[in-house]
């Protein structure tokens, strides 16, 4: 799968009435870019024997973590460790199921919470400090929790993906704003997810709250009811809106624009075969209308093995690992310098003016904005 984990937030959905369309509730899954059977799975136990006797590191993660069996061995064998990976369900799912449990942690390291959620994983307080020395090599805007307890490991970008063949067959240009989305040129053309139920879909709300805001005389919610009367199409999770419902590359829908990731074209062309010189899909980045995802890892409070988890940590943010997490979970790696997969540098087109909200924010006003937009859009 291209990994995003799909989040889990305690919000009824709605039934839909009118002119959106709402696909049946389906489980969860999350990414950011290719075909997910095809995706290479993370191990779900130690990959490889160890020397008898020698402990088990367990880290907690989403059901979207992926990493090469040849880069948990080499950790293995550098700790004389076995490496046990929990996965617990969505990103939203599992960060509830490591609150829920912080006074008999089940894990001894959590990976993946992100910014959407990383007000609430903190207030929590699960996880302890722990300044890592690789931490020196991630810039320092990805930095999001300056009392070190969640260490920055890779980030990506929600943003619009559209079909190139449709658009070139119908003579019909790209929108160049998140305006131009209410129009009627494209009324009906547009998938998204639901955000109560999806990662990207949240990110995508998120991204609308930061460009339209809560206040003035067209707010975020104006831009929502207007995609509503446009027939936007809502989808419970990003597998149904970009499989199911979008036109282009792997799709089998006849929506010509998803909201999806910045990877997702270059996944389209890497999980091809054979594989094309182009992608047949591409990235849409208005100014505002996409959104960086970052993700962290902490050291469980109360972890059994704090000692290997702090190692587990380093290794994640260092060279190896950050290597191995393009092509495992279509993500961007944290640290500086990291090397990129050439599909990545030819097909995969980081936005230059992603949303602005911080933490704060989000956590703020994450509940209300979702209330407001299923009051809007699902009822």
């Amino acid at each position: 799968m291209y990994r995003k984990s799909i989040l889990t937030i305690g919000l009824l959905v709605f039934l839909l009435a009118g002119c959106v369309t709402v696909t049946p509730a389906s489980t969860p899954t999350a990414v950011p870019a290719a075909p997910t059977a095809t995706a290479l799975p993370a191990p779900t136990v130690g990959p490889m024997p160890t020397a008898a006797g020698a402990r088990t590191l367990t880290v907690m993660t989403h059901d979207s973590f992926s990493v090469s069996e040849a880069v948990v061995a080499k950790f293995q064998e550098q700790c004389n460790c076995q490496v046990q990976f929990l996965k617990s369900g969505d990103a939203g799912l599992a960060l509830n199921k490591a609150i829920l449990s912080k006074n008999n942690p089940l894990a001894d390291v959590f990976y993946g919470v992100d910014n959407s959620f990383l007000g609430r994983a903190l207030a929590a307080d699960i996880f302890e400090p722990y300044d890592s020395p690789a931490a020196a090599g991630i810039p320092a805007d990805l930095k999001l929790d300056l009392g070190n307890r969640l260490l920055p490991v890779d980030y990506g970008y929600v943003t619009l993906n559209y079909d190139k063949k449709y658009f070139a067959d119908n003579g019909i240009p790209l929108p160049q704003s998140l305006s131009d989305l209410t129009k009627p040129a494209y009324k009906g053309l547009l998938a998204v997810e639901n955000p109560a139920t999806s990662s990207p879909g949240l990110s995508f709300l998120l991204a609308t709250v930061a460009a339209f805001g809560e206040q003035g005389d067209y707010t975020y919610m104006d831009f929502w009811r207007d995609l509503r009367t446009n027939d936007v199409y809502v989808a419970d999770g990003w597998e149904d809106a970009y499989y199911g419902q979008f036109s282009g590359g792997s799709g089998q829908g006849d929506h010509p624009l998803v909201v999806s990731y910045a990877t997702s074209p270059a996944a389209e062309v890497y999980f091809a075969d054979p594989q094309p010189a182009e992608s047949p899909t591409g990235n849409i980045a208005p100014p505002g209308g996409s959104f960086q995802q970052i993700e962290f890892a902490g050291l469980l409070r109360g972890a059994k093995n704090p000692d290997l988890a702090r190692q587990w940590l380093d290794f994640m943010l260092g060279d190896e690992f950050q290597a191995d997490i393009p092509l495992q979970m279509w993500v961007y790696p944290a640290r500086a310098g990291a090397p990129l997969p050439e599909v990545f540098t030819q097909h995969a087109q980081a936005p230059s003016e992603p949303a602005q909200l911080s933490p704060e924010q989000i956590d703020a006003g994450r509940d209300a904005w979702l209330k407001a937009w299923t009051d809007a859009v699902l009822r």
